[in-house]
C-alpha cells in the first residue's frame, strides 16, 4: 500500500470512519456538513450517536458505512457511504431515515410531536439519475405538488452521485466543490492540491496519510482495502457478464428478423 498510495481510500470502511466517524476528527465531519447545508445554517459541534439505534444489519455493512450524529440543536444527521447500487436503494434510504424520526418520540411523559430536523446524506459511488451527466447534487424534500413549495422543512435527503463530479483543481469554487474533489480523488493524490489551503484540510491530509498509521491501523486498512477491491472486482465481473449477455440477445434478435450474419 505505502509504495503505491499516499492517502487512504475514503470509500473503504476504515477510510470513511477514520475521516468522519471519530471524535478526534469530528471537525472534518462538521466542515463537510456545513458545505452541504444552505446559507445561514451552521453546525458548530456534533455528538456521535450509536448506529445500532438505526437497526443496521450486518448484511448491509458490505455496502454502507454509517455515521450518525446530532448537532447542538438536536438535529440529526445520518451520513452513509454507499459503494454500489442496491435494487431498492431509495426504499432502503427512506427506511433508515425513519429511525432518527421515531426515536424522538417522548417516553414516559407527554409529548406534543414536535420534531427536530433530520438529514440523510448519501455519498454514492454510483449514479441513479441517468437524465443528466451534470446533475449530481440531489436535495430532496417533501413538496406540495400543487404549489411547488416545501410542505415540511425538517426532513432533507441529500444524495451525491460521485462519479458525475469531474471538476479539476482549478475549477473548485467553494467548500462543497473542495469536499467533493477530496472524496472523489483522495486515494489517487500524491501531494496536497494548492487549492485546498483551508485549515481543516491540514487535519484531513494528516489523518489520511498512510505513512502515519501505526501497525494496527495499517493492518485494519489493508483488510478494509482488500474487501473494497474484492467487492469492486465482483461488481465489474457481473457488469461485464451482463454486457456480454445483452450483446448476445441483440444478436439473436437481429438474426431472428433476418439481418445478414455479416452485418
Amino acid at each position: 500500500i505505502c509504495s503505491m498510495e499516499r492517502y487512504i481510500n475514503p470509500y473503504t470502511d476504515f477510510g470513511f470512519k477514520k475521516l468522519f466517524g471519530t471524535e478526534l476528527n469530528k471537525e472534518l465531519l462538521i466542515s463537510f456538513l456545513n458545505s452541504l447545508l444552505p446559507d445561514g445554517q451552521n453546525v458548530k459541534d456534533v455528538t456521535y450517536l450509536n448506529t445500532e439505534q438505526l437497526g443496521t444489519q450486518e448484511i448491509d455493512r458490505r455496502a454502507v458505512f454509517d455515521v450518525y450524529c446530532e448537532n447542538e440543536q438536536g438535529e440529526k444527521f445520518l451520513v452513509e457511504m454507499q459503494k454500489g447500487e442496491q435494487q431498492f436503494f431509495k426504499d432502503r434510504s427512506l427506511f433508515y431515515t425513519t429511525f432518527p424520526i421515531r426515536e424522538q418520540a417522548g417516553k414516559g411523559r407527554e409529548w406534543n410531536y414536535e420534531l427536530k430536523a433530520v438529514y440523510t446524506i448519501g455519498i454514492l459511488n454510483f449514479t441513479f439519475d441517468s437524465g443528466s451527466d451534470e446533475y449530481f447534487h440531489h436535495e430532496v424534500k417533501l413538496v406540495d405538488m400543487g404549489t411547488r413549495e416545501v410542505f415540511y422543512d425538517k426532513l432533507t435527503l441529500i444524495y451525491l452521485e460521485m462519479p458525475k463530479f469531474n471538476k479539476t483543481e482549478n475549477e473548485l469554487k467553494n467548500m462543497f466543490d473542495k469536499w467533493m474533489f477530496i472524496l472523489r480523488n483522495l486515494s489517487g493524490l500524491m501531494e496536497r492540491p494548492a487549492a485546498l489551503q483551508e485549515r481543516v484540510f491540514n487535519r484531513l491530509f494528516e489523518a489520511a496519510e498512510i505513512a502515519r498509521f501505526n501497525r494496527k491501523e495499517l493492518v485494519e486498512y489493508e483488510g478494509s482495502l482488500k474487501n473494497f477491491r474484492d467487492w469492486y472486482s465482483v461488481i465489474e465481473t457481473s457488469v461485464n457478464k451482463g454486457r456480454k449477455e445483452e450483446k448476445l440477445e441483440i444478436a439473436r434478435n437481429l438474426k431472428q428478423i433476418g439481418v445478414p450474419s455479416a452485418t
